[in-house]
């Protein structure tokens, strides 16, 4: 570990750009339709019992790395197996959050890039933060954090003007009852992005006070989440649910439809710096984990030197994982969630306890 600082305002901070990453992006819980609000409320609300066991858990060691304690309870052999695994899974999930930003910056703004240098540009610049340490990456976070919610705020205000919110969208509430709800919320909202957040156990011995921690990751937490919630309930009321459901990045969609006073339209590309923000951070936050864990478990001296090959390999991942965007989609909201996020985020945490 380096020798570094962060204040509890800093973790907050990073911690909503991280669940807001990507999160943002997709149709998130728009198989629960009309309903798909209450899903990511539901999700946000079960997440945080689990997050009440990856803070217990730092609280019973709380100058270690996920990666070493998990090797304190389990030993040495299956605990660095376990601690691989885990750091895999860091390095996969930053290529899913890459592969996100590649396809919305092809999709939206230049469609004749190859995806491979629209990905291998932003991979650079988060290279060279991640080799300038978590200090670096949480000042970014506090510098950018006011520009993002005052574009956010600023979008918000341009939907309502515009007239295009329509509440009826929203209706019948609760129309196949509570189950399909329920079960977007275990096996969909939960994971994503809520429990994600286990990657802050790579990040918590860094805080300055560590009693701060807990508040600030349920408050992180809690607006991040409602900053969801008001999104896609934004989103169903504008495009309605068919047209959520079926486009690949609602939100952008629906800030394509803002005209106010015939001159004020196409602001996409004003609201995709926002959303490349919150990715940049996720990927930081997720490539970080995967450095110093890498560098813990495997005795690497300078973890900087780490960041050029596995930058790399995320890089690679990142065009290799899916041959299209619908095979991304798929293998993120159905395959992943069962191979990776269950099991990593709500099974194995609760069991180390």
């Amino acid at each position: 570990m380096e020798k570094a600082k962060i204040s509890a305002s800093q973790l907050f901070i990073l911690m909503v750009m991280f669940e807001l990453g990507s999160a943002l992006l997709v149709p998130l819980a728009i198989d629960a339709k009309q309903d798909a609000w209450l899903a990511i409320l539901l999700g946000m609300a079960v997440s945080f019992v689990l997050l009440l066991v990856y803070h217990r858990l730092y609280l019973y060691y709380p100058d270690l790395l996920l990666t070493e304690y998990i090797q304190k309870i389990l030993g040495k052999a299956i605990g660095s197996v376990l601690a691989f695994v885990y750091i895999l899974y860091f390095m996969y999930d930053a290529s899913r959050v890459l592969r996100d930003f590649g396809e919305m910056l092809l999709a939206f703004a230049y469609p004749d890039t190859p995806l491979f240098i629209a990905n291998a540009l932003l991979m650079l610049v988060i290279i060279y933060t991640i080799r300038k340490g978590i200090e670096v990456i949480a000042r970014s976070g506090e510098l950018l954090f006011i520009f993002m919610y005052v574009l956010a705020v600023a979008g918000f205000i341009l939907i309502i003007s515009s007239g295009l919110i329509d509440s009826k969208n929203l209706q019948p509430v609760l129309e196949g009852g509570l189950f399909p709800i329920l079960k977007v919320v275990f096996i969909q909202t939960l994971y994503f992005p809520f429990t994600e957040v286990i990657v802050f156990t790579m990040i918590f011995p860094y805080l300055n006070n560590s009693k701060k921690a807990k508040v600030t990751m349920l408050c992180a937490t809690g607006l991040s989440g409602i900053n969801l919630i008001i999104t896609m309930l934004i989103n169903v009321c504008v495009l309605g649910v068919n047209l959520t459901a079926r486009s690949q990045f609602p939100l952008l969609s629906t800030v394509q439809t803002i005209q106010v006073a015939n001159f004020l339209e196409r602001l996409d590309v004003f609201f995709m710096l926002a959303l490349i923000i919150t990715i940049f951070f996720k990927i930081c936050v997720l490539f970080y984990a995967a450095v110093v864990g890498t560098a813990n478990l495997f005795k690497v001296k300078s973890p900087s030197r780490l960041s050029y090959p596995l930058g790399l390999i995320i890089l690679f991942l990142s065009i290799t994982i899916a041959s299209n965007v619908q095979e991304h989609i798929y293998e993120g909201l159905k395959v992943t969630m069962f191979v990776l996020h269950i099991p990593l985020l709500a099974i194995i945490p609760p069991l180390l306890l």
